[in-house]
């Protein structure tokens, strides 16, 4: 994220998504927090890339998709 910039959203499907793969809320906000941090540090996203979608949007997809669970994202 960018100081200044304004805050989108992540996109409310997504979400929805994602909460039948991880059924805990604040594990998921976990998840997509530790994941954005990665790729706003330079990881590349582990799906396609497409227009209109941010980081947190990239983390959840890559949830959606079981590319990663909680156990990558252990530090």
């Amino acid at each position: 994220m960018i100081p200044g910039e304004p805050v989108t959203p992540m996109k409310a499907e997504l979400v929805e998504q994602a909460l039948h793969i991880v059924k805990d809320p604040p594990i998921l906000i976990n998840m997509v927090s530790k994941r954005v941090k990665q790729l706003t540090t330079g990881r590349a996203p582990l799906v396609e890339r497409r227009a209109g979608l941010r980081e947190a949007d990239y983390a959840l997809l890559e949830i959606i998709q079981g590319k990663i669970t909680t156990t990558d994202l252990e530090e």
